[in-house]
């Protein structure tokens, strides 16, 4: 081992995770008690790492899940964080979170310290200089399946919103087997699949309401 290298921490060789991929199974301690991947079949999941506790994006990220906790469980979903902090460390942020904010933190938050977790997951670099984890953002389906994957460096936080969003255009796809454009928030018009057939095609451009490729409708039974 060279001089720089002394101080890196290495991830296993692990392929990394993909949409539509498995997610893979674990069970830890958290602020809430033990948890285990399993406990989420039937719920779809949003699991997160952030780089470490006390520190001013993940402050500002954790105050906004907690502000919209009751947003995501309205949809059936559930949030689990993770860092490779101590719970002992997690215990005592959300109690100054509590304190210094006013906000009570309403979902687990999981120790790694083996960093067995974020390896398998990713959330470390083989290259990384340090264990932090990067900001790595999994939507995982009540089947256990990876649906998305977001990743944002350190210095940038989350957007609440949009994950909240992805995580709703991902079920109204998924119920109405439909595509959504853009920007799409619940109550916005879908995406009809477009038809591959010349002539109905043709006809489709003829009856108005778009071109054959780009034609919306509104979701039945959805304001």
């Amino acid at each position: 081992m060279t001089h720089e290298d002394q101080g890196r921490h290495v991830a296993p060789d692990t392929p990394p995770l993909v949409i539509g991929a498995a997610a893979p199974a674990f069970s830890t301690r958290t602020t809430m008690g033990s948890r285990s991947l399993s406990d989420y079949r039937g719920r779809w999941l949003v699991f997160f790492s952030h780089p470490a506790d006390f520190t001013p994006v993940c402050t500002s990220e954790f105050i906004a899940f907690s502000k919209s906790h009751r947003d995501f469980g309205a949809i059936g979903c559930d949030l689990l964080a993770l860092s490779v902090d101590s719970l002992f460390s997690h215990i005592a942020w959300v109690r100054a979170i509590a304190d210094d904010f006013n906000v009570d933190v309403p979902f687990p938050i999981a120790e790694d310290p083996s960093m067995a977790i974020a390896a398998a997951y990713g959330m470390i670099h083989s290259d990384a200089v340090d264990s932090a984890t990067v900001r790595s953002t999994f939507v995982i389906d009540p089947n256990g399946i990876v649906r998305a994957i977001l990743w944002y460096p350190m210095s940038i936080g989350r957007s609440v919103k949009e994950i909240l969003r992805l995580v709703e255009a991902l079920q109204v796809s998924d119920t109405h087997a439909v595509s959504t454009p853009e920007g799409w928030e619940k109550g916005d018009d879908i995406i009809v699949v477009p038809s591959l057939d010349l002539r109905e095609a043709s006809e489709q451009s003829s009856t108005g309401g778009g071109p054959w490729f780009y034609r919306t409708r509104k979701v039945e039974g959805m304001q």
